[in-house]
């Protein structure tokens, strides 16, 4: 399995590559760095720097983007130049985690750290906490019926899985799928059911069934992948952030973004609908 460098960066620590079907670019964020950029395959990658840390830049169905700040969700217009707060949730010692848009085009997220939380905000900014005491929400995923939600827990070392009900938004209990042998960090689910998952501390990208059985793993030349999206035209390329903070002597390949094509077929993302 060929793995390439497709962003070659250092970043500190890539995180939510977003596949822009408006575009055909790559959204992805450097949250040290405060930088959000935007990968356009064959030719460059553009960065946008901020004023607070950024763990995520999501595409707006009205144009722009929605991005998840330390202190809250804020709006971009389709020029760039204009920031509005949509969701204030400022809290001492909480960073921002995960982000995720499901197919009604609300957006999902947590905050990482002591007393972190799964929160939901519909598009006219309207927030609720989802799920509390999650300290470590690394990775927000769902099955392709949009019955399931999928949730990497960093602290607990597993993947989680909570019924869905797309209409309301509403979870069921949460409960182990699998356990993960190393700390799964960002996942992505493919057309046909299977979870991807960033394994921070082994090097490499694993499969995982619908069930919770390991279906591959795939070694990487960066020792710590972040996140996973599927990309490209036809949501063939598995595209997989990564990062050089916690990597004691880092290579060339540490902190780029990294591309496996032809590995499958991913879902359509959706966009925000605020």
């Amino acid at each position: 399995m060929q793995v390439d460098s497709a962003v070659p960066a250092a970043a500190r620590s890539g995180r939510a590559p977003t596949w822009d079907v408006g575009t055909d670019t790559l959204l992805w964020a450097d949250p040290p760095t405060r930088s959000a950029h935007r990968f356009v395959p064959g030719r460059t990658d553009h960065a946008m720097e901020l004023p607070q840390q950024v763990s995520a830049a999501k595409p707006r169905s009205l144009g722009g983007l929605a991005l998840h700040l330390t202190e809250g969700i804020a709006l971009f217009d389709s020029t760039g130049s204009h920031r509005t707060w949509l969701v204030y949730w400022a809290r001492e010692g909480v960073q921002a985690g995960a982000t995720a848009i499901d197919a009604k085009g609300r957006l999902w997220a947590t905050t990482l750290g002591e007393g972190g939380w799964l929160a939901r905000v519909t598009g006219d900014g309207k927030a609720s906490i989802a799920l509390k005491d999650l300290p470590a929400g690394n990775g927000i995923a769902w099955s392709p019926d949009n019955t399931r939600l999928y949730l990497a827990d960093g602290a607990t070392r597993r993947i989680d899985v909570l019924d869905f009900d797309l209409d309301s938004g509403a979870l069921g209990d949460r409960r182990a799928l699998c356990e993960v042998d190393g700390e799964p960090g960002g996942l992505c689910v493919d057309a046909e059911g299977s979870i991807w998952v960033a394994v921070r501390d082994r090097g490499e990208i694993r499969s995982y069934t619908a069930e919770g059985a390991l279906d591959r793993t795939i070694p990487l030349p960066a020792q710590r992948p972040t996140d996973c999206c599927f990309g490209g035209p036809d949501l063939t390329h598995l595209y997989i952030t990564s990062a050089t903070d916690e990597v004691p002597e880092p290579t060339e390949t540490d902190g780029s973004v990294l591309i496996i094509r032809n590995l499958g077929t991913g879902l359509r993302p959706c966009s925000f609908a605020g």
